[in-house]
């Protein structure tokens, strides 16, 4: 079988004879094959010869189709593919449709196309694609992998071919379009150019990743090793401190408590952080991967118009700038809170008397309020946290970071005593947070009242943004000197005494202090600041405590039982 096909193909193309001939030596072609070796139509220029044994032959020379050979070409491939043309004719006329392209230049036996000549706007078997390889005047022509739709590889509005890459709209473009057409005056390169380009920018963006994911990885171990020891830390520091307790008289129990719901609250924040961390950094990971893995697909593709047309489908062409993997600052997870805790034992073994009530005796653990917030801040669920919502500002809309009527009230107020509640900010950039009188409006949204943080005399605020604090109240602003960072904002509100303070909660140290009058109800009040580029995206957060300790009602309790 396999000799008795060899002889029925032609030794140009490879395949069965169409339209064979035989030549005066006795070796058979394809009419267009020969044809094209020779690069005539039979004129009578000549020479002609035979490509298999190279004898020439006479000019007056005329092929003849052999019909014999001919019946036997359509015989022996009729016998061969009836079983595969009776398993396509049983499958879907749809699949049959959309994979089959027949050449357009076969017309007595249609044979499947493997090119498309763009310039013919034509689809060739292997026969023709060679003619058009082999033929001088067709040697020009742009032949590309078979196409059902040629087009799609054209200008649209000059039906020519695409020959350029327009570098400013990153579109492939016609020779016409950069002349007269709509990239007129545009930069224009040709296509292995603009693909060298795009080609060389995208493995260094893959080279950029690469590192980058290192340094994800790295900060990975940076936050594990963290979480560790934090959680050593606190072990560590409740061990102590439960130490020193046990040595103090029983009535300080409840102080003792006090203390080791702090130092539960500060692990449980601090790992929730971290893990809030880790979280993001796997994220970068994961998109670093995703994007690595379409890149080294893309990078795969050998046709430079596809290879463009992918490109710039998936927004490839200019480099991506992605945002930097944020070093892992150990700082954040400096057991500050908890070295003051103990520091405090100690000095409490001195001179017990002067340091009760503490402020932490005055914990309240307020939750946001919905209703107030206003349209662009988005609040967690258990309303312990605020953000600024991610959303695109419209055209001219230029806010500042720092536009005090992005904010949300507590949904609690207080008239009289002693209150104090903490306000995780981290590392964030820019907040504000204070408090306002009852005069705000909590039916209606912030956005919609007059009250605006720390620039009007019922409001009172702490700001801070590029490095510096601010105290605000009724447009005026005292910037503070403050030495290490603040993590979390202490305020303590003292409504007997006209007083309002704003501590460094993990320190203790004041940062500063309003003397003021309330006559109605007061408010706390959060401002996360606008997010701009990304690098305010953190949530200002409500440090609590399951619960607190409710110093007032033990020390009555206390004075009934005749204990200090």
């Amino acid at each position: 079988m396999g000799t008795m096909e060899e002889t029925l193909k032609c030794p140009v193309c490879q395949d069965f004879f169409i339209d064979p001939v035989t030549l005066q030596c006795g070796h058979d072609f394809c009419l267009t094959c020969i044809q094209a070796v020779w690069e005539t139509d039979l004129s009578d220029e000549g020479p002609f010869f035979c490509p298999e044994c190279q004898i020439f032959l006479p000019s007056d020379l005329t092929l003849k189709v052999n019909a014999d050979l001919q019946t036997k070409v359509k015989d022996f491939t009729t016998k061969t593919l009836s079983a595969a043309e009776q398993q396509a004719a049983a499958s879907t006329s749809e699949t049959k449709s959309s994979s089959a392209i027949c050449c357009d230049q076969c017309i007595e036996m249609p044979s499947v196309a493997i090119r498309t000549c763009l310039t013919c706007d034509a689809s060739l078997c292997q026969a023709h694609a060679l003619l058009h390889q082999q033929r001088s005047a067709l040697r020009e022509h742009t032949v590309v992998e078979v196409t059902s739709d040629p087009l799609s590889l054209k200008c649209r509005e000059h039906r020519d071919e695409l020959k350029l890459f327009c570098m400013e709209e990153k579109v492939p473009v016609c020779c016409l379009c950069v002349l007269v057409g709509t990239h007129k005056h545009h930069k224009a390169s040709q296509l292995h150019e603009a693909k060298a380009d795009f080609k060389s920018m995208l493995e260094t963006t893959m080279n950029q990743l690469l590192k980058r994911r290192s340094e994800a990885e790295h900060a990975i171990k940076d936050l594990e090793s963290l979480y560790t020891q934090t959680v050593t830390s606190a072990a560590e520091f409740r061990e102590r401190i439960s130490d020193k307790y046990s040595r103090i008289h029983v009535v300080l129990n409840g102080d003792e408590r006090l203390m080791m719901q702090i130092i539960d609250a500060e692990e449980t924040c601090m790992t929730e952080w971290l893990e809030a961390q880790r979280s993001i950094v796997e994220a970068q990971i994961k998109e670093i991967d995703a994007f690595r893995a379409s890149s080294k697909s893309l990078l795969q593709e050998t046709n430079d118009l596809r290879f463009l047309q992918q490109i710039t489908s998936q927004n490839l062409c200019d480099p991506l700038d992605f945002a930097p993997i944020r070093e892992v600052n150990r700082d954040l997870c400096d057991p500050e809170k908890l070295r003051t805790v103990e520091r405090l034992v100690d000095e409490l073994s001195v001179a017990l008397s002067q340091h009760f009530p503490r402020m932490w005796s005055y914990l309240s653990s307020p939750v946001l309020d919905f209703k107030t917030a206003h349209p662009k801040l988005e609040l967690s669920q258990d309303r312990k946290q605020v953000y600024w919502r991610r959303q695109p500002f419209g055209e001219g809309q230029s806010p500042q970071p720092y536009d005090s009527q992005y904010s949300v009230l507590a949904q609690e107020s207080f008239t009289g005593g002693q209150h104090y509640w903490e306000v995780i900010v981290q590392d964030k950039p820019f907040w504000m947070i204070g408090v306002t009188t009852g005069s705000v409006d909590k039916k209606a949204s912030l956005s919609q009242s007059s009250s605006s943080l720390g620039v009007n005399n019922t409001s009172w605020c702490i700001y801070y943004g590029d490095g510096q604090y601010l105290a605000c109240h009724d447009t005026q602003e005292k910037q503070l000197s403050v030495g290490k960072r603040v993590r979390k904002l202490g305020i303590l509100a003292n409504l007997q005494k006209g007083e309002l303070s704003f501590y460094d909660a993990d320190a203790m140290r004041l940062l500063h202090s309003f003397c003021v009058q309330w006559t109605e109800p007061l408010y706390p009040i959060f401002n996360p600041c606008i997010d701009m580029n990304g690098v305010n995206t953190q949530p200002l957060t409500l440090f609590w405590i399951k619960d607190p300790w409710d110093w007032h009602t033990r020390e009555e309790k206390s004075e009934l039982t005749g204990t200090i």
